[in-house]
């Protein structure tokens, strides 16, 4: 294995310092930081050591094509077809969250809340990729379960963490699950692979309003319990 990269910050900063960045600049990433990145990705914990992630990374005309065909579906609004489903609707405290985390987006982006139009243009900068020079899609086997999804979703941290440790800014995104059929072109996969979301990643456009959106996160007594007898 090659020496791997030098990190520009702790991994406490790291997990600090890590958010959703919502528009990127063309620069690309250089291949070799790029590799270096999946590879630290590559030590996250699965069940069993199953290992269970199969990642497609899209960059240069690849990206534009399915930038093109992701955007062509949502035009014509063709519904959408995932190969794992998901909540799409939450409720109680759940929802409140997702409310305020949409209150800060849109308020930073200057849109109104009856703003249709707004709002539709903001959907479909998902599918414009944000503007990301690269796009990777996290895939498992479709015999998979909620189980051995969870390790998919440690791969992803840890990735999003060795990126942010690089300076690499990124955004997983759920909504890049909605068309698997089209990664599954793109890169000749057999049909028993299944995409569960997907990262853009690149370097980040500060002049973008959105990238300036931050969230809060609850208290810890919230959603932790200590216990001891």
């Amino acid at each position: 294995m090659n020496a791997i990269s030098k990190p520009t910050m702790s991994l406490v900063d790291a997990i600090f310092q890590r958010r959703s960045v919502r528009g990127f600049l063309p620069k690309t990433v250089p291949e070799e930081t790029m590799r270096d990145v999946f590879e630290q990705a590559q030590q996250a914990p699965s069940n069993c050591n199953t290992q269970p992630w199969y990642t497609v990374v899209a960059s240069g005309d690849l990206r534009d094509s399915l930038r093109d065909q992701f955007i062509g579906r949502a035009m014509a609004g063709t519904p959408s077809e995932p190969d794992f489903s998901y909540v799409s609707k939450f409720e109680g405290v759940y929802r409140g969250r997702q409310v305020d985390c949409a209150a800060a987006l849109y308020g930073e982006m200057e849109i109104a809340r009856d703003d249709k139009a707004g709002r539709s243009r903001a959907a479909l900068r998902n599918f414009e990729f944000f503007d990301a020079p690269h796009v990777a899609f996290l895939c498992m086997d479709r015999s998979f379960g909620a189980t051995i999804a969870v390790d998919v979703g440690i791969y992803a941290q840890t990735l999003m963490l060795a990126m942010t440790a690089q300076g690499i800014s990124s955004c997983a995104m759920g909504s890049l699950r909605s068309h698997p059929d089209l990664v599954r072109t793109a890169f000749g996969l057999e049909e028993n692979i299944g995409v569960v979301f997907g990262i853009c990643f690149g370097y980040d456009d500060s002049e973008v309003k959105a990238n300036n959106t931050r969230t809060s996160r609850v208290s810890l007594d919230e959603t932790v319990v200590f216990k001891d007898h």
